[in-house]
């Protein structure tokens, strides 16, 4: 079920220190408000500039005066978000956050280490990304959309309004008389993202007033179809690897029906190597290990940025 602003943050108990991801705009605003009267002193915030957009000063600037008035820290971290070949502009963005959230982490605030970074992304953006799994033809994994939780590069790692609608978070922020910045960007509908907000969402709302807590199920139910998937992944590689490389021995894998073969390779690429291959890929390369059946049957099929092939007995993986 959606939540409130307050109910949401009443719930939300990460280990502290704890910095908020500052954009500028309605929700990342509401969100350090928030932490910040639940956590006095222990809640810092770090503004990330893309570099993207000629406004970028002018989100900058209202987080300085923002965390001015609420007397909180303000790290501000300038990167390279221009993106590489084949990788989506979004993608491009979130890396670049990642690494700039790395970097401001053992510095943190007063100069204690940050050991949470709560993300400001709610129901509809969680909604939206569902969306965009769906017509991407996304597995479970995709349909899974957002996580509320998750750990990386050591960081603890939180979504606390992603039970919480757009509209309700505008109206916390409107109670309260507090300012924030549009994202010109958001209106722009080259971005498959913008136009599912701007002409499906409306669309779903009027359909089916139930959505945002509908599909937050579908995606939750979706979540814990891949975490069994992923569980049976790690018992048959650990029934199928090499004692001594770890990588899996391609007649052990021959033994698997193909939907777990599937499974068992993807989730050893993406473990070892962080690696996930397009169904093409994947397909290509189950059909290969079938056909395997003689010593000299080459494998040798592009996966990600590298190449897996055959190594002996067994599969492995090397990025030239």
């Amino acid at each position: 079920m959606t939540q409130s602003v307050d109910q949401a943050i009443a719930g939300f108990n990460p280990v502290l220190p704890l910095a908020v991801a500052l954009s500028g705009g309605a929700d990342s605003v509401a969100l350090l408000i928030a932490c910040a009267e639940k956590w006095p002193g222990q809640v810092s915030a770090v503004h990330v500039n893309h570099g993207l957009q000629a406004t970028a000063p002018l989100f900058e600037d209202h987080c300085r005066a923002l965390c001015q008035q609420l007397n909180v820290p303000l790290q501000v971290q300038s990167v390279d978000a221009s993106k590489q070949p084949g990788q989506s502009p979004e993608d491009a963005a979130r890396q670049a956050r990642y690494m700039a959230f790395r970097a401001i982490a053992p510095v943190g605030s007063g100069h204690v280490a940050i050991k949470s970074i709560a993300i400001a992304q709610h129901a509809d953006d969680q909604v939206e990304t569902l969306l965009l799994a769906l017509s991407r033809g996304a597995g479970l994994a995709g349909l899974s959309a957002m996580p509320a939780h998750w750990q990386r590069d050591g960081l603890d790692y939180y979504r606390p309004l992603l039970s919480v609608a757009a509209t309700d978070i505008r109206a916390w922020l409107a109670q309260r008389s507090v300012a924030f910045v549009e994202d010109p960007t958001n209106q722009d509908e080259q971005f498959t993202r913008n136009r599912i907000r701007a002409r499906i969402t409306p669309a779903l709302r009027a359909a089916f007033p139930q959505f945002l807590d509908t599909f937050a199920r579908s995606a939750s139910h979706a979540a814990q179809g891949q975490q069994l998937l992923d569980e049976v992944a790690g018992q048959d590689l650990d029934s199928v690897r090499h004692a001594t490389s770890g990588s899996p021995r391609i007649k052990a894998l021959q033994a698997l029906s193909r939907p777990r073969q599937a499974n068992v390779v993807r989730y050893w690429l993406k473990q070892s190597f962080q690696v996930i291959p397009s169904a093409a890929q994947l397909s290509e390369l189950l059909d290969q290990v079938s056909n395997c059946t003689t010593r000299g049957h080459h494998i040798h099929i592009k996966v990600g940025k590298g190449f897996v092939q055959r190594s002996s007995d067994v599969l492995a993986w090397y990025n030239p």
